[in-house]
């Protein structure tokens, strides 16, 4: 005798899924935490070193927040009037900000003592940022001028003025901290370049300049005004290659997530928006209360903090796999070629998918109702699938189709009372409509209805079930007649269009 073949589950086509693994990752930020500040949260910063801590500015301080605990680790209150833009250097241990009188100060991040004052702006400064190589600070100020300091001195070293209006966003390249980035007020994008302390490149973005960002190698930049967004190719002479118009309001806020391949973007109609930076497709779409300020993802893709213009601070976390954190770990633990673990290394690997492997015979594991359809219990077979996969049609349909290939529906249907008979003819009203098993389903309902019409009547139970089936069948049939109805005059409508479009020409 030959092994039993399982029941076979059909599988049907796959509908497609709103939640596309995108979705499912930006969807896994979740509990978001709120805090309400003093005043608009106008700047989030992550430091770029682990723990990846946040700064906030808002109102006349920058408080330090810590990525484990959600709570204020620092606040630097050390301001006569508005902070803003306050960010950390690339070590993690200095902080700097402007304020709405103009000075710049830098901050020692663990004492929050005021190691440096910069006086030169006349008005508020609301862009200040560290230069890459760690002595250099870059100030944009609504005075329409934007200024490198030298650290060391207190001194600016490079002032640039031609800008028409208000400075409102800076940026400096992380791979030559010469060349300056910056956006004002008067619709325009301008790249400086210190050593010849002049501006080399000007992009009109059309709207005024929020916020900034250039991608890692400094061949394109990002900037926002308005409710646009655009690309610009610097290598190519400042050409725009992209403009998005996803947002309602004005764009306020930018950022990358770690490897620089989603782009978050926030803005005033109180959305945040991530797209792919291959094509710039809107991959997830997040709302909140407010206007939205300022947006932040931390650099290990773990925290999204967004600040908005009722002082609401919003912090979402995920949380990372395990699986995630192993493949990290792998490549954080590359093994060097000499040592004792390169030598001891694929100890524990297992089997390539190209390998041979010889099987061992498993034991074939029955479901239930298998196991029943084995040793031929019809009736106890359909009893199991009922009651355990009734909220799964397509495996109690494969087993009806499997009873019917082996001419023992009607086995397994004869001989229940109403109590047993009850199951079966639950499932029949709820999935006999469905154009996946209407015709099993009615084949079933014709042998069921041949088995016990001699009986129909004794049960107040199954002449109910049986009345509410006939009414279900009775509805369907009248909804086919409307939909064929409905086509048939559509017919009409689009032949007599297409005739009398014909006739005009």
């Amino acid at each position: 005798m030959g092994d039993y073949q399982k029941v076979i589950v059909k599988k049907y086509p796959k509908l497609p899924s709103k939640k596309t693994p995108e979705a499912k990752y930006w969807k896994s930020f979740k509990s978001p935490i709120v805090i309400k500040e003093y005043a608009s949260v106008t700047s989030i910063f992550f430091s770029p070193v682990t723990p990846y801590d946040f700064s906030v500015t808002s109102s006349t301080r920058v408080q330090v927040y810590s990525s484990k605990t959600h709570q204020p680790k620092k606040t630097i209150s050390r301001f006569k009037d508005i902070a803003y833009s306050g960010s950390f250097r690339q070590d993690g241990k200095l902080i700097v900000a402007g304020d709405a009188t103009g000075l710049v100060q830098m901050f020692d991040g663990g004492s929050r003592a005021i190691l440096r004052t910069f006086r030169g702006h006349q008005l508020p400064t609301q862009v200040t940022r560290f230069s890459n190589n760690k002595t250099n600070i870059l100030s944009a100020s609504d005075d329409k001028t934007v200024r490198i300091w030298d650290i060391p001195t207190g001194e600016s070293v490079n002032i640039f003025e031609e800008h028409e209006d208000y400075v409102r966003a800076g940026l400096v390249s992380h791979d030559n901290p010469n060349l300056i980035v910056s956006g004002s007020y008067d619709q325009t994008v301008k790249l400086w370049d210190m050593r010849q302390n002049e501006c080399v490149m000007t992009m009109n973005h059309g709207a005024p300049v929020e916020s900034l960002l250039m991608y890692p190698g400094g061949g394109a930049v990002i900037s926002s005004g308005g409710p646009t967004i655009k690309v610009w190719d610097m290598l190519s002479g400042g050409r725009c290659i992209h403009t998005l118009n996803n947002h309602q309001k004005t764009v306020t806020s930018m950022c990358f997530n770690g490897s620089a391949s989603r782009l978050v973007t926030g803005s005033l109609d109180q959305q945040v928006k991530i797209y792919d930076v291959q094509d710039y497709s809107v991959v997830h779409s997040l709302k909140y209360p407010a206007p939205i300020l300022s947006v932040g993802l931390s650099p290990d893709d773990t925290h999204l903090v967004a600040g908005m213009a009722n002082g609401l601070l919003s912090i979402r976390q995920r949380q990372i796999k395990s699986s995630e954190k192993a493949l990290k770990k792998k490549n954080e633990d590359y093994i060097k070629g000499g040592t004792y673990k390169y030598f001891m290394r694929g100890q524990s690997t297992g089997a390539a998918s190209d390998d041979f492997v010889v099987e061992s015979a498993r034991r074939q594991r029955l479901k239930k109702y298998d196991q029943y359809m084995k040793s031929f219990q019809y009736a106890n077979a359909l009893d199991e699938v009922l009651k355990t996969n009734s909220n799964t049609p397509v495996i109690v349909a494969a087993l009806l189709q499997e009873l019917i290939h082996r001419d023992g529906l009607k086995q397994a249907i004869t001989g229940r009372d109403d109590v047993s008979l009850e199951p079966l003819m639950r499932f029949l009203i709820r999935h006999i409509h469905h154009p996946r098993y209407t015709n099993l389903l009615v084949d079933v309902s014709e042998v069921v209805i041949d088995c016990y019409t001699r009986v129909f009547g004794q049960s107040p139970l199954i002449d109910d079930l049986l009345a509410r089936l006939t009414t279900k069948v009775k509805l369907e049939i009248k909804l086919q007649k409307e939909i064929i109805e409905t086509m048939a005059t559509l017919d009409m409508l689009f032949a007599k269009s297409t005739g009398g479009a014909i006739a005009a020409k």
